[in-house]
Order: C-alpha cells, then sequence, then structure tokens
C-alpha cells in the first residue's frame, strides 16, 4: 500500500483542513508552550500546583494534537466529523458555563463565535452544505 498526503481538492475540504490546522497550531501552543496557552486562555497555574502544566501538555494537547493530525494526514469525513463535534461541544460547554457558572465575559463571547466557526467548518463539509 502506497501513503501519499491527501492535499484538499474542494473549497468545502480546504475549509475543513483549515478548521484541522487552526486545531494543530493550538495544539502546538499548548504541547510547546503551556504557559503562553494558559495565559491567552486568562488560566492561571499555582507554584504549588505545577502538575497543572502536564495537564495542557497531555490532555489539552493530546485531543487537538491527534484528532487534527488525522484529519489533516488521513481527510475521511468521518474524521472530520469528529473535529466538528469536538469544537461544537466544546462551545456547548463554554455556553453553560456562561448561563449557569457567571462566566458571561467578552472574552467567553469571543471564544465562543471561534470554536463555532471551528466546528461550522467541518461539519459543513461534511453534510455536504459546502461544495
Amino acid at each position: 500500500m502506497e501513503f501519499a498526503f491527501p492535499w484538499p481538492t474542494s473549497q468545502g475540504e480546504w475549509l475543513a483542513w483549515s478548521s484541522a490546522v487552526v486545531t494543530l497550531a493550538l495544539g502546538l501552543i499548548f504541547f510547546l508552550a503551556p504557559g503562553l496557552a494558559f495565559r491567552i486562555l486568562r488560566l492561571q497555574v499555582r507554584p504549588e500546583k505545577a502538575a497543572a502544566i502536564a495537564e495542557g501538555r497531555g490532555r489539552m494537547s493530546g485531543f487537538y494534537l491527534g484528532v487534527s493530525l488525522c484529519c489533516i494526514l488521513l481527510a475521511q469525513p468521518w474524521l472530520y466529523m469528529a473535529l466538528g463535534f469536538s469544537w461544537l461541544f466544546t462551545a456547548f460547554g463554554r455556553l453553560l458555563s456562561m448561563m449557569s457558572d457567571g462566566a458571561n465575559t467578552p472574552f467567553n463571547w469571543a471564544s465562543i463565535i471561534v470554536e463555532l466557526v471551528l466546528a461550522a467548518l467541518p461539519l459543513a463539509f461534511v453534510f455536504g452544505f459546502l461544495p
């Protein structure tokens, strides 16, 4: 079996691929510079809880890197669907937090818009809304 890099061929696939690339970039930031990533997300690690950095490098970057690399390297509709639904549930979780935890801030509104766009691009491609 020969392996070839699946380059996007349609506009919809390019948009879905772009969502995967943005997700990959976020995963790399969490993996390589978790302190910077936490500052961007306005999270603070306590000095006595340095293991929290491991959460950024492991748990947070792991999903971002794993799903996005699979989408980029394999370009399968089910993988793009997983990427889209992951971002959709991220946005839903943020919305729940905004409604029930008092996290209704401009930062969260901007974040939810970005998350919904990153969800919509691969899902629109998978469900045939984009050519």
